[in-house]
Order: C-alpha cells, then structure tokens, then sequence
C-alpha cells in the first residue's frame, strides 16, 4: 500500500493519532520512507509530497494552538523558577559567607603551650613580627572601608564599584595566598557584602526616582545586574517603567468633553509607548533570557489589563450602554493599531485587549439593535405607508454606486423603511470592523432587527390575527394602519426590496475585502470571503422566509375578506351551487359574485403593483398567485362545505356541478391571463372538480352526461372576463352587459347557453 493510499485511509483519525508515528524514540525517516515509497510512481510520490506538506502544517497549527493554551501556565513556572534562582543565588552567598567563618575560626585557633624556654622566647618574637604587620594589614583595610564609603556616598557608582571589585580581588588572592588572618579576611568579606548590599540599595533608590529615566536608568540596573541580584533589578526596571506610566495617566484626566477617541488616542500611546521602551529597556541590559523575558510579557499583560478596564470604566461602558457602537469602533481600532507595533517586539497584546472589550462590544451591539427597533416603532406609528423616494440629505442607496446609478436606482420605500434602511446601512459601517470581534452575529442581528420590523409591517394590516394578540399583551407597540389596497401593498413593497436588494448589499460590508481596517481576534485568510457567502445566501433565505410571513398575513386578510362578510356569514358555502337544482328557470351562467369579486381585486392589485414593483414583477406575479391559492385552498379544506356537498340533505345536482365546475374554469382562466396561474393551483383545482363530479356520481347521475364541453366553460369564462373588465362588445344586449350580473343572452352568446342546457 502506498503512502498516499494510506494517507486516505487515515483521513478519519485525529491529528494527534496521525502524528503518534512520528512522536517514537526510535523513529528513522529514512526507514519510513522506504517502507512506504518501495514501488511508488511519479503521481504517488506527488500526493505523497502533499500529504506530509498537509501533516507538517497541521502540526505546526497544532503546537502553535498548544502554546498558546497553556501560555498562562509557562509564564506562571518560567516566574517561580526565576524566584527560586534568586532564592537559590542568596542561599549560597549565604552559605559562602558561613563556611569562611567556620574556616577563619578553625584556623584561628592558638594552643599556648604551658611550658616555658628558649622555645616560648621564639615563639613570643615571632608573634611580635606578625602583629607588627597585621597592624599594617588592619590600617589598610580601615583605609579601603573609608574610601569606599566616601565614593557611595558622593555616588561615585563607576569608582565604587570598581573598589570593590578590587576588594573581592584581594580576597580571592588572600585565600590562596594567605596574605591576610582568617579574621581579617572573613572582616573583609562581610564588609564588601555590606558596601556591595548598601550599593544595590542605592541604586535602586535612585530607579524609583522620576528624573531617573533613559540611559541613567538602565546604567543602574546594569549596575544592579552586575552587582549580582539581576531578579531585583529586572522588578525594579519594570516597577520604574510603571511609575512612569502612572504619573502620565494622572496627567491626562479628562474633561466631560474629551472622552472619545482624543482621549483614547492619548492612553493607548502612553500606555503602548511605555511598554515597548520597557522592553527595549530590558533587552538591552537582560538580553533574550527566558526568565527575564517571561516577567517581561507578564507585567506588560498586567499593564494592558489595567488599561483595558481603565478605558472601559471611561469610555466604552457610558458608550456602550447608550448603543454607541461608533465610540466604541473607534476606540478598539486606535488601542490595536497602537499594540500591533509591539508584535515587532514579540509581545502580542491584542488578544488580552479583545477579550476584554468583548463585553463592552457586545453590550453597545444589542443596545444599537433595540434602539434600531424601537426608532422603527415609533416611525411606524406615524407612517403613512406611501411610497417615495428618500428625502434630501439622507444616506445613500450605497455608497459604491456611481452618481448616475445611485438616481436610476434610488429605491421608492415608506417613510420608516427609509429610515431602517438608513440606520441599519450605519449600524453595518460601524460594526463591520468589529464583526469577527463579535464572533459573526452581525448579521443575525440585522435578521433580529428586519423581523422586528416585519411584525410592525404585520400589524399595521386591519385584523390580522398578530396585531390582536400584541393588543392584548401589555407590551403592544402602536402602528398606524394600512386602510386600503395600495397602503397595504406598500407594506409588502416595503419588506420584499428590504429583503431583495437594500440589506445584502449593505451586508456586502462585512466581507474581509471590503474592510481595510477590519479588527481581527486571529489572522484571516483570503479563502474567508467565499466562506462567507454561504453564510450570507442563507442568511438572505432568512430574510426572503420574513418577507414571506407577511406575505402570507396579507394574503390570509384578504381571503378572509372575500370568504366572509363583516358579520361572520361564509360567503363561500354549498347553498350557492345545491340551490341552483331547486330553482324552476335556467340559471344565468356567469362566475359566481365571489370569484368575481376575487377577480376584481387581483386586477386591481396587479395595477397597483405593476407601478409598484417596477423591477421586482416576480414578486408582484408570486403574491397575486399566492392570494388566487389561498382563497381556492381553504374551498378545498373547508371541510364543512364538502360534509353538504357529500351527505348533506340536499344533494348536488347537474345545474350546481355546472357552475362549480364554471367557477374553477373562470380562476384557471384569468389566473393564466395574469401569469400566475401555478402548477400547485392547477392540481388543487383539478382535485375539487373530481371530488365534485364523483358527489354528483354517487347520486346515480352520469355527470358527463350532464355537462357541456370544456369549450363552453372556456368560452363563458372569456365572455365574463371582458364583461368585467368592461371590454365587452356583442352587439345588442338584453341588459347591461357591463353588468356583473348581466346574462349572457346576446345573439353571440345564445349558442354557448343553448350549448349548456343541452
């Protein structure tokens, strides 16, 4: 099996079993290679060459996302360990300055002997000479103690420290020359570990103070360094660098008036600047040693989450609750754009800035949707559901589109549909360079906020089944109705080039290429604008499933309207055709007055909506089909209807199948005039004139024996259409055959009646 079989076959194990090969002791490639690549061919060795490419790289992101989960605790054992090397370091000068007093006493000891002679008087001549020059030895070393104290004291630092580092010197040369008494040198020795103790604190006296900064300041814990308490030295470089920083944030408190961006600017450069002289400091004295820098990226964390809180307490928390998104944008951009030139420097801040602006960027993201929501209730209120173009001075369709296409496009909407579309284009521009701050809700959001805005439209048509419920509820939000037809298609009109047009393309914003100054929590590649775009197709299904809501509410309302009369009473109901078999005289054929009436008010809507939904006419041909199914559906599932057609007492006869049968060959007819005539309507139909036709089977009538040809009901449905629509033209006519109840007894039309009656 080849490499790149195998390379298939592990596709479905975790990264971590892929690499348990690799991760053995006694792992040799080139065996490996060998036992893989034995007979491969050129092609094999290609996909192999990707495979491992893929693996490497998937190794490489995985110990890349190890260190930084457990970044925290490195930093935490690097800063006991650094503890424990100091600790260690003062034990042992400790230990030092022990065992030189154990050997000075050990040595010091003098047994007189209690005899006496020659022998004594040579000893007691010899102890004479020794003491002579000891008494030397103390002058000199009463000397060297003087001058040392007069350099600390005159902070001579250069000079004292180079006398005691002649002192340590002469000690290590005493030691193994033995020049000096173990007394006097262990005197020695303790004296230069006070002088060198009583330096370091002098020095670092003098780091604490302000004037103490620049190239003095790392002087001094050169010195501190050298001296041999690097740990203190570094804390103290750290500690001076944050005093410093202390006494610039108490010189810029602000003003009422100042918070904002001047403000923030001005932190985040004193704040940023601080840290990055900080670390240049420290590594111009420390170098690059893990210990040293891992304090370093500690207290820099430190200072960033100070800041962090400092800035939210001031700024972006008043900001955020208010929904000042803007404040906030601004502010987050300029504190990144500040810590970015730390990266240089291996110090990555951004992801402690971003964690904790979360919140607040959070906070200000919901505040900005409810004040979108309740502008739009309240423009709803007072909207007069009149379509017109947007006033003077308003936000632009966009702001990409040239002059000329920005006036042949500008977009006819109502009053409050003019003024979500502008506030949600702005909410869009602000939060698009937080958008992957915010982990993706943006555009869930402007879905939030654009269903808001869809209940209103909902509400605003007279009797929907919504706004009795809102009116009921003790959080009802007041919208001004829609009294007619054309106010009502304004609403539709309103939502559907929401939803089609103005809202993804101002979501086209939140796509990485359209941003240059996008906020970015992790680097995003530039496969992420085509990741995104199935977010956005489904997205836009969510708005079109809104659009449809209110589509189906408009539709439901006027249905209802057609089926029933102010009073309750069906309009719709089987009296209409079982009474027809009752009746002595001949029926005049024509639609029944409900279709005709639904006839009338398609045609009226489809005149409305042809001025309306200019550009848009699937839209406008969807809702006229939608209407035509919604009234022909409930006919088909009112069962009540079909329980007196089917059992009732009065069975459905030859002249009442006729018209049923006229009725549903009149809808097909004008709804494929129309083009909106839909497959679904046409099986409907067909499905309630079979169910028709076996009622009147079940009598023992042969129905078609009893019905004329389709071309008859074609015919009739033709003649009422131009009835109705007042194109009628057949010469003389017994009554007025703009009449919607006029017969059909014209010369023209007396064949189709006598055709019927056959």
């Amino acid at each position: 099996m080849s490499l790149g079989d195998s390379a298939e076959m592990e596709g479905n194990l975790t990264l971590s079993d892929r690499l348990k090969v690799f991760k053995s002791s006694q792992f040799d490639p080139g065996a490996y290679l060998l036992s893989k690549c034995n007979a491969m061919t050129e092609k094999e060795i290609r996909h192999t060459c990707s495979y491992l490419l893929d693996l490497r790289k998937a190794s490489a992101e995985e110990m890349r996302k190890s260190v930084y989960a457990n970044y925290t605790a490195f930093i935490r054992t690097s800063k006991e360990i650094s503890v424990l090397e100091g600790e260690l370091l003062s034990m042992r000068n400790l230990l030092s300055t022990q065992a030189a007093l154990v050997h000075g006493l050990a040595e010091g000891i003098i047994f007189d002997s209690l005899s006496t002679g020659p022998e004594d008087s040579e000893e007691e001549n010899i102890y004479d000479a020794e003491n002579t020059k000891l008494n030397k030895t103390e002058k000199w070393f009463i000397e060297f103690l003087e001058n040392v104290e007069v350099l600390l004291a005159e902070k001579r630092v250069e000079e004292a420290m180079a006398a005691l580092d002649e002192g340590e010197q002469i000690a290590k040369e005493t030691k193994t020359n033995h020049t000096l008494s173990p007394d006097l040198l262990l005197r020695l020795k303790n004296a230069l570990s006070v002088l060198r103790q009583k330096l370091v604190d002098q020095l670092a006296e003098a780091t604490c103070q302000p004037f103490t900064h620049g190239a003095e300041l790392r002087s001094a814990i050169l010195a501190i360094k050298n001296l041999g308490d690097g740990p203190r030295a570094h804390t103290l470089l750290l500690n001076s660098h944050q005093q410093t920083l202390q006494r610039g944030m108490k010189s810029l408190h602000p003003s009422s008036t100042s918070y904002g961006g001047v403000f923030t600017s001005a932190l985040s450069q004193l704040v940023f600047s601080t840290i990055a002289q900080a670390a240049s400091d420290s590594l111009a004295v420390f170098g690059e040693e893990p210990a040293y820098s891992s304090e370093l990226v500690t207290w820099a964390v430190k200072q960033t989450e100070a800041f962090a809180l400092l800035l939210k307490r001031q700024v972006l928390s008043s900001s955020a609750a208010a929904g000042g998104l803007r404040v906030a944008s601004e502010c987050i951009q300029i504190c990144l754009g500040h810590c970015s030139l730390l990266e240089a420097r291996g110090l990555a801040l951004s992801p402690v800035l971003l964690r904790l602006f979360r919140p607040s960027i959070e906070l200000a993201f919901n505040a900005n949707l409810k004040r979108i929501e309740q502008s739009s209730a309240a423009l709803a209120a007072a909207d007069d559901w009149v379509l017109s173009y947007a006033p003077v001075g308003a936000r632009p369709f966009s702001s990409t589109s040239s002059l000329s296409n920005a006036s042949m496009s500008q977009p006819k909407l109502s009053s409050s549909a003019h003024r979500f579309n502008s506030v949600v284009q702005g909410f869009l521009e602000d939060v698009g360079p937080l958008e992957n701050l915010l982990d993706g809700p943006a555009l869930e959001g402007v879905l939030q906020v654009f269903n808001s805005y869809v209940n209103l439209l909902i509400n605003a048509l007279p009797g929907s089944m919504e706004t009795e419920e809102n009116l009921e509820g003790s959080g009802s939000k007041i919208v001004r109705m829609a009294e007619n037809e054309s106010q009502q298609m304004a609403l539709l009109a309103n939502a559907s080039l929401l939803a089609d047009e103005l809202l993804p393309r101002a979501a086209l914003k939140l796509l990485p290429l359209s941003q240059s100054n996008r906020v970015d929590a992790t680097p995003k590649r530039a496969s992420d604008r085509q990741n995104r775009l199935p977010e956005q197709r489904e997205w836009k299904r969510k708005l079109q499933r809104s659009v449809d809501r209110l589509r189906d509410s408009f539709c439901r309302q006027h249905a209802l309207d057609l089926i029933f009369t102010d009073d309750g009473y069906i309009r719709l109901n089987a009296e209409i055709y079982l009474s027809l078999d009752g009746n002595t005289e001949e029926p005049e054929w024509f639609p029944s007055p409900i279709f005709q009436e639904l006839y009338e008010k398609l045609t009226r809507m489809a005149s409305i909506a042809t001025d309306m939904f200019v550009g848009r006419e699937r839209f406008a041909t969807i809702l006229l089909m939608r209407l035509t199914e919604t009234v022909i559906l409930w006919l088909s599932d009112d069962q009540s209807f079909w329980e007196e057609i089917e059992q009732g007492p009065m069975p459905l006869g030859p002249l009442g199948l006729q018209q049923f049968y006229l009725d549903m060959e009149f809808v097909m007819i004008f709804s494929s005039q129309g083009r909106y005539l839909s497959r679904n309507l046409q099986q409907v139909i067909k499905n309630i004139i079979e169910r028709a036709i076996d009622a009147v089977t079940a009598t023992g009538i042969d129905p078609y024996s009893v019905l004329p040809e389709d071309d008859w009901f074609a015919e009739v449905a033709q003649i009422a259409i131009k009835m109705l629509t007042g194109k009628a033209n057949f010469g003389n006519m017994d009554r007025d055959v703009t009449s919607p109840t006029a017969s059909v007894s014209a010369k023209s039309i007396s064949s189709v009646v006598s055709h019927g009656s056959n």
